[in-house]
C-alpha cells in the first residue's frame, strides 16, 4: 500500500462585519491615520462582536468553505484549531467547533503556537495524514485578538483584528500538495510576546497582567534577522530556489516588516500576499486570510508554488512549501 499524501481541497475564511478604522483609532487614542500607515500599512481590522467568540468565526469560515466549493465536513476525522484566543481553557475551541458542526467521529485539538499556529497545524495535519492515522481533517486559524488588547495602549491597540480561515487537507496517495517543511522556537524571546494566565512572572521577571503585551521593537528586529535565513533553509530543504516559488505567504504582522524582510530576500515583495492593509494582524488567521484574497483576485491559481511561513509569540516559526491545487 502506498504511503498517504495530502493536499488542500477547499479553503473558507470569516471576518466579523465592525470595520474599525484608522479614524476610528484617532478617537480612541493619541494616534492618526498617517502614522498607523506609515508604520504598519494598515488601514482597517475587523473586531468581533461583544458576544461573538473565536469558535462562532471559526465555524463562519468552515461554513464558508463548504458554500463555496460544495465539500463535506461531517466525516473528518480530526479538527486542529490553531488560536491564542480560546473562550474557554478548556473544553477546547476544537471540540467546540465539533460540536456546533455536529461531526459525530472526530478528534479535536488546538494548537497554540500564536501567529505560527496555522502553518504548525497544517504541518501536524500532514504529518497524521502521512502516517495513515487519519484521511480527511479541518485545520482552522482563528483569533478574536480585540478582546485581548489594550485599547489604551496606541504602540499595539492599531495592530490587531479579528478573523478566521479554514482549509480541508485530505489524502491523496498520487499528488502531494506539502512539499516541505520546517519549524522553530527561540524560547528565550518569549517575554518580548506574551498575555498572562496562571502566572505572572517569566524567567523571574514580573509581567504586566491581563491583556496582550508586545515588544515591537524587539520581535521586529527578531524577525528581519530571522525569517529570511529560515525561508532560504526551507527552500533548500524542498530542493527548490525562489524563481520556483510563485507566491511568499508571511504572517501578516506589519506591512513594514514583511517589506524588510524580502529587501533581505530571498522573496521578493512583488510576489508577496498579505491580509494587513484591511485585516491588520489577525495572528494565526492572517495567512488563510491573504490565501483567500489572492484568490479573490485571480491571483493564486491551481499549481502555483506557495511558501507559507508563520513567526511570532514564543518566538516561533513554521513554514512549509505547498502546491495549490484548487
Amino acid at each position: 500500500m502506498n504511503q498517504s499524501k495530502s493536499k488542500i481541497t477547499a479553503i473558507g475564511t470569516y471576518v466579523p462585519d465592525r470595520v474599525l478604522s484608522n479614524a476610528d483609532l484617532e478617537k480612541m487614542v493619541d494616534t492618526s491615520d498617517e502614522w498607523i500607515v506609515q508604520r504598519t500599512g494598515m488601514r482597517e481590522r475587523r473586531i468581533a462582536a461583544e458576544d461573538q467568540f473565536v469558535s462562532d468565526l471559526a465555524i463562519k469560515a468552515v461554513e464558508d468553505m463548504v458554500n463555496r466549493y460544495g465539500v463535506t465536513v461531517k466525516d473528518a476525522d480530526m479538527i486542529l484549531v490553531a488560536t491564542s484566543t480560546p473562550e474557554y481553557s478548556f473544553p477546547s475551541t476544537a471540540s467546540r467547533v465539533q460540536s456546533k458542526l455536529g461531526i459525530v467521529s472526530t478528534g479535536a485539538l488546538d494548537v497554540n503556537a500564536a501567529c505560527a499556529g496555522f502553518v504548525y497545524a497544517l504541518q501536524m495535519a500532514d504529518g497524521l495524514i502521512s502516517g495513515g492515522a487519519y484521511s480527511k481533517i479541518l485545520v482552522i486559524g482563528a483569533e478574536t485578538l480585540s478582546k485581548i488588547t489594550d485599547y489604551t495602549d496606541r504602540t499595539t491597540c492599531v495592530l490587531f483584528g479579528d478573523g478566521a480561515g479554514a482549509v480541508l487537507l485530505e489524502a491523496d496517495e498520487s499528488r502531494p500538495g506539502i512539499l516541505a517543511s520546517t519549524s522553530g522556537t527561540f524560547g528565550e524571546g518569549g517575554i518580548h510576546l506574551y498575555k498572562t494566565a496562571l502566572s505572572e512572572k517569566m524567567d523571574g521577571e514580573e509581567l504586566k497582567s491581563g491583556c496582550l503585551v508586545q515588544n515591537g521593537r524587539e520581535i521586529y528586529k527578531w524577525a528581519v534577522r530571522n525569517i529570511p535565513d529560515g525561508v532560504r533553509e526551507l527552500l533548500d530543504k524542498g530542493g527548490m530556489s525562489p524563481e520556483d516559488i510563485d507566491w511568499f505567504v508571511p504572517h501578516s504582522a506589519n506591512l513594514r516588516m514583511i517589506e524588510a524582510i524580502c529587501e533581505r530576500g530571498p522573496m521578493p515583495l512583488d510576489r508577496t500576499l498579505t491580509s494587513v492593509e484591511y485585516r491588520g494582524n489577525t495572528s494565526a488567521a492572517s495567512i488563510p486570510l491573504a490565501l483567500q484574497l489572492a484568490i479573490d483576485e485571480g491571483r493564486l491559481k491551481s499549481g502555483d508554488n506557495v511558501l507559507l511561513y508563520g513567526f511570532g509569540g514564543g518566538m516561533t516559526y513554521a513554514g512549509s512549501i505547498i502546491r495549490w491545487m484548487i
